[in-house]
C-alpha cells in the first residue's frame, strides 16, 4: 500500500494513528536538530517531521531530497506546536519513522509554486509540472465539476448525451475546417468538426428530442486569449421548442452551475435586441457591470462650422462620470492617440469636460458654445466633473470604436466591480450579413438560422435592403462582456433550407454536394427544433473570473496553434505522405 490518506485528508481526530503517505517532496526547512518537509499531492499538503535526536540517519536522508522527488512515508499523526491556520492540515504534521524514495527528480525549470518564476511557454513545454502548480490544478478541478453538474441538470431534465463522428465532411461556411487524408479514399479527406450542427439537427429528424454532448470541436483561426483551435461545446438541440422555450431551459442550467458550483445566485436574465446592443453598447456582447451607455449625437452635434462633424455618417459618445478634475491635457492626448490606434481605427477624438465652475472646456469651444455643449451633456445626464469623450464617421465603425473606448474607460478608471454577473441574452440578430470584398451575403450565425417566421416571407425577395434587414430567430448569451454561447430556432423545412442557401451564393449543385443528407432528411418528416452551443471552456473561465481559456484546458496550445509540450504539428515520414496518396511539396529555391 502507498498511502492509507491523501495529503489533504488528516485532522486533529487523527492525533496518535499510524499513517502512510505518498507525494511530492515541497518545500523543506532544515532547523538544524529537526527537518521540516511539506509532502503535496493533488488533495492538498501535509508537513513531515524528521528528528536528529530520535533518528539522525532517517533526518540526513530527509536532508538529500531534492524538489519533486516522489516519496513515500510511515509515520505518526501529532500536534503541531507552531499551527497553520492557513492550511486545512494546519494542526496536524507527520513523525516520520521511515521514508521511501519512489523516484528521484531532476531540479524543475520552474517553481511548483502559485507565484511561480517560469514564463507561458516554458510553463507550456513542461505542462505536466504546470499542472502540479495549485492555480492550474484547482482550474482543472473546477472544470470537473462544472462538467459532472451539467451533466447533471441536463439529465434530469430529459436530455440524453449522444456522441456524434468526429471524421466528417468538409463545410465552407464558418472557419477554416481540419482536414484529415483518408487512406482507404485516396485523394479525399474527412474533417474535424468546427460543431456537431448537422448532425444535431440529423437526431432531431430521428426523434431523439432532448440531445446533448460536451463535445470536443476544432476551428482553424487566428488565436487569441480567448480562442484554441481544439475547444470544448456543451451542445444541445431540443424540438418542438420555441425560442422561448430553449432561453428559460439554458437560463436554468446556467443558474444552476453558477448555484451548485458557486453558490452564486444569479440576478434577472434581461433580454436585448441586437441592435439595442450595437447602438448603447457597440459591441453584441455588451458588458452591463457598469454604466456608460453610448449616446447618438448626430443630430445634436451637426450644423456648425465643424466640418469634421458636418460630414460624419454618425456622432456619438460616451460620458465619464467624476473625473473631469483629474484628467489633464496630456491624459486627453493620450486617450486621442489610443483610440487612434490601428487596432480601433478612429481618425481622432474629440473631448468635453464639464468643470465645477459650470464651465466646459472642450478641443471644439471655438466651433461650439457653452450652451451647445451643455444640449450635449443633456443627451448623457452629465453633471459638473464628467467627461465626455466623442467619435465620428462610419455609423458601425464608430459604434464599435465607442465600444472598445467604453470598456478601456472602465478598465483604466476601476468602474468594473468584481465578483459579480451580469448575464442577458442578445436577441433579434440579423440573418444575414454583407461582405464588401466578396460581394456576397454571409450567414451572421450558420446556414441552418430559421429567420423570425414574419420575415420569412420577405426571403423571396432581391432587394438588397430587404434581405440586410432580415431577423435570425437567434440568441446569444453574454455574461460580463463574453458570449457564453448562442444558438438558434432552425430551418426544418426543405424548400426554405434551399432558399437560404440560394440567398449566401450557394449553386443547387453546391447544396447537394455538400447538404444534400440533410435536405433528404428534412422531406422525411423533420420536426421544428431548435438548439445551442454554451463555449464549455470559456463558461469556466468567466464563472472563475480569469480572462484566458488555456488554464482550464489540461494541455493548451500556444498563440500559433502549437502544442509545445510534444512538439506538434510535427512533418511525417514520406512513406506515410505516400499511404495517404500525397506527397511533399519541395520548397521553392
Amino acid at each position: 500500500m502507498y498511502r492509507t490518506h491523501t495529503c489533504g485528508e488528516l485532522r486533529i481526530q487523527q492525533v496518535g494513528e499510524n499513517v502512510v503517505l505518498s507525494g511530492w517532496a515541497d518545500k523543506s526547512r532544515d532547523l538544524g536538530g529537526m527537518t521540516f518537509i511539506d509532502l503535496r499531492d493533488r488533495y492538498g499538503i501535509t508537513q513531515l517531521v524528521f528528528n536528529m535526536e530520535d533518528n539522525g540517519s532517517l533526518c540526513e536522508e530527509a536532508r538529500k531530497l531534492g524538489r519533486e522527488f516522489v516519496i513515500q512515508v510511515n509515520g505518526v499523526v501529532r500536534e503541531r506546536e507552531n499551527k497553520n491556520p492557513n492550511r486545512v492540515t494546519g494542526d496536524i504534521e507527520i513523525e516520520v519513522t521511515e521514508l521511501r524514495i519512489l523516484n528521484p527528480s531532476r531540479v524543475p525549470p520552474f517553481t511548483i509554486e502559485e507565484n511561480t518564476d517560469g514564463g507561458e511557454e516554458l510553463r507550456m513545454k513542461y505542462r505536466y509540472l504546470d499542472i502540479r502548480r495549485e492555480p492550474i490544478k484547482e482550474k482543472l478541478i473546477f472544470r470537473s465539476k462544472v462538467a459532472i453538474e451539467t451533466r447533471k441538470y441536463l439529465s434530469d431534465n430529459g436530455f440524453i448525451e449522444i456522441e456524434t463522428p468526429v471524421l466528417i465532411k468538409s463545410t465552407p461556411e464558418g472557419a477554416r475546417d481540419f482536414v484529415v487524408p483518408s487512406r482507404l479514399n485516396k485523394g479525399q479527406f474527412y474533417a474535424l468538426p468546427q460543431s456537431p450542427q448537422t448532425f444535431k439537427q440529423i437526431l432531431m429528424v430521428a426523434g431523439m428530442d432532448k440531445y446533448f454532448q460536451i463535445v470536443n470541436c476544432f476551428r482553424d483561426e487566428d488565436l487569441r486569449a480567448d480562442r484554441q483551435p481544439e475547444f470544448t461545446q456543451i451542445d444541445c438541440e431540443m424540438s418542438f421548442v420555441t425560442q422561448e422555450e430553449i432561453l428559460n431551459t439554458f437560463e436554468g442550467l446556467t443558474r444552476y452551475l453558477f448555484a451548485e458550483v458557486l453558490d452564486v445566485h444569479l440576478d434577472t436574465f434581461p433580454r436585448m435586441s441586437y441592435d439595442d446592443a450595437i447602438n448603447k453598447y457597440g459591441s453584441d456582447k455588451p458588458d452591463l457591470r457598469f454604466e456608460m451607455v453610448i449616446e447618438d449625437l448626430t443630430d445634436v452635434a451637426k450644423g456648425k462650422d465643424f466640418n469634421v462633424f458636418n460630414q460624419a455618417e454618425y456622432i456619438g459618445g460616451v460620458c465619464l462620470k467624476g473625473f473631469a478634475e483629474e484628467l489633464s491635457n496630456k491624459d486627453m492626448k493620450k486617450w486621442t492617440e489610443w483610440v487612434k490606434r490601428p487596432q480601433i481605427g478612429a481618425k481622432g477624438m474629440v473631448y468635453v469636460k464639464f468643470q465645477d465652475d459650470g464651465s466646459c472646456k472642450s478641443t471644439v469651444g471655438k466651433f461650439y458654445t457653452d450652451e451647445d455643449l451643455m444640449e450635449w451633456g443633456k443627451c448623457f445626464k452629465a453633471e459638473k466633473g464628467d467627461v465626455l469623450f466623442i467619435l465620428s464617421g462610419d455609423r458601425s465603425a464608430t459604434l464599435k470604436q465607442l465600444g472598445e473606448l467604453r470598456l478601456q474607460l472602465a478598465r483604466d478608471f476601476g468602474l468594473i466591480p468584481d465578483n459579480i454577473f451580469k448575464p442577458l441574452w442578445v436577441v433579434d440578430f440579423p440573418l444575414l450579413e454583407w461582405d464588401h470584398d466578396s460581394q456576397r451575403f454571409y450567414a451572421m450565425h450558420h446556414p441552418f438560422t430559421s429567420p423570425k417566421k414574419e420575415d420569412m416571407p420577405r426571403m423571396m425577395t432581391e432587394d438588397h435592403s430587404t434581405l440586410e434587414s432580415l431577423r435570425a430567430d437567434a440568441y446569444d448569451l453574454v455574461i460580463n462582456g463574453a458570449e457564453i454561447g448562442g444558438g438558434s430556432i432552425r430551418i426544418f423545412d426543405r424548400d426554405l433550407q434551399a432558399k437560404n442557401f440560394d440567398l449566401l451564393g450557394f449553386t443547387k449543385e453546391e447544396a447537394e454536394a455538400q447538404f444534400g443528407f440533410l435536405l433528404n432528411a428534412f422531406e422525411y418528416g423533420a420536426p421544428p427544433h431548435g438548439g445551442i452551443a454554451f463555449g464549455f471552456d470559456r463558461l469556466c473561465a468567466i464563472m472563475s473570473g480569469s480572462h484566458s481559456i488555456r488554464d482550464f484546458i489540461a494541455f493548451p496550445k500556444n498563440n500559433q496553434g502549437r502544442d509545445v509540450m510534444i512538439d506538434a504539428p510535427s512533418e511525417v515520414e514520406s512513406e506515410q505522405l505516400s499511404e495517404l496518396g500525397l506527397k511533399r511539396l519541395e520548397s521553392p529555391k
